[in-house]
């Protein structure tokens, strides 16, 4: 049985649905997905990719579906004026709930209205993608139990899962949007930062040679991504990688406002503990004082009673305990 899973909405889900709203570089992510996935390759070559156009939020009327959901219609390779639909969508971790999003997703979204024709639907190819340290596909799962001939069709569209970290650092490196390779990246090795460092070191000649400011907005993204995953641990590592080719355009890394908040807090903890340390210090400087003065207050007591009751002559109090003659005198 495939147990229930809730998922909470990922706030690094955005940086897919930023990336990938792009049709270039959903393009490119397309054909290197269609490299390690033979449902996508076969989609891939029934489609013109040259004639993505993006479906725009506004025709959704899905208000749940998550950050990441995108929506393209893209023509049929052979040129007839028809077109199919495709959805993207990123999943940070397995939810049971996905085919029933995706087809509320389709069937609201993938509409065309067109005079005379017989059916508003389009035929629609779902992408689910995620990254992940184990291969997930419920597809599988949802089709165990019936015959091979229902395979296919237990659903009303086309499915296909896509594990990011399937794609190979060489095929991202060869890419030729470099901000697409490199997102795909970070994506494929969100759990192992060294792997993540290693590939980045190999795309610096490439980011060289973006302009400053498409520079300075992937890197910041990359960054927020891989502090959702890897926590902010990882922020001075980012920081010292991304500097050599970020910093010397002005650029202001995520890490570095986390790295600012890190210290900000840092500080305020460190004026707090000052704060409670000084408040021990006088507390415990206050008690001293107050039993100094108790026990000073009882040798007088005791020099005063021994003098009354004549077991030590004044002269001798005097001189034993240190206090003067009006002191031990006095009442």
């Amino acid at each position: 049985m495939y147990e229930k899973e809730t998922l909470p909405k990922k706030p690094h889900d955005a940086f897919f649905r930023w990336l990938f709203a792009d049709t270039n570089h959903l393009r490119c992510l397309l054909e290197l997905s269609g490299k390690v996935n033979a449902d996508i390759g076969e989609f891939l070559t029934a489609v013109n990719l040259d004639t993505l156009v993006r479906i725009p939020d506004s025709y959704s009327e899905v208000y749940e579906t998550g950050d990441a959901d995108l929506a393209f219609r893209v023509n049929v390779a052979t040129g007839a004026p028809v077109f199919v639909g495709i959805l993207v969508e990123h999943k940070s971790g397995r939810d049971t709930d996905i085919f029933n999003q995706l087809a509320r997703y389709v069937r609201s979204v993938m509409k065309r209205f067109d005079e005379n024709r017989l059916f508003d639907g389009l035929p629609t190819m779902a992408m689910i993608f995620y990254n992940g340290r184990e291969d997930w596909n419920p597809l599988e799962i949802l089709q165990k139990g019936y015959p091979e001939y229902f395979h296919g069709m237990v659903l009303p569209f086309r499915c296909a899962f896509v594990n990011m970290s399937d794609i190979p650092d060489s095929d991202c490196l060869a890419c030729e949007e470099v901000t697409t390779g490199l997102g795909i990246a970070a994506m494929a090795h969100a759990y192992d930062k060294n792997a993540f460092l290693e590939v980045f070191e190999q795309f610096k000649p490439k980011l060289q040679k973006l302009p400053s400011n498409e520079l300075s907005c992937l890197l910041e993204k990359i960054s927020l991504y891989l502090v959702e995953y890897l926590g902010n641990g990882v922020l001075q590592e980012l920081n010292m990688a991304f500097k050599s080719i970020g910093q010397k355009y002005g650029f202001v890394s995520a890490g570095d406002v986390f790295r600012q908040q890190i210290a900000d807090a840092r500080l305020e903890e460190q004026a707090k503990a000052q704060k409670l340390v000084a408040e021990k210090v006088a507390e415990e400087r206050q008690k001293t004082e107050t039993e100094r003065q108790k026990s000073e207050a009882e040798k007088l007591n005791t020099a005063k009673k021994m003098v009354r009751d004549g077991v030590i002559s004044i002269e001798n109090a005097m001189a034993y305990f240190g206090y003067s003659k009006e002191q031990i005198l006095a009442k």
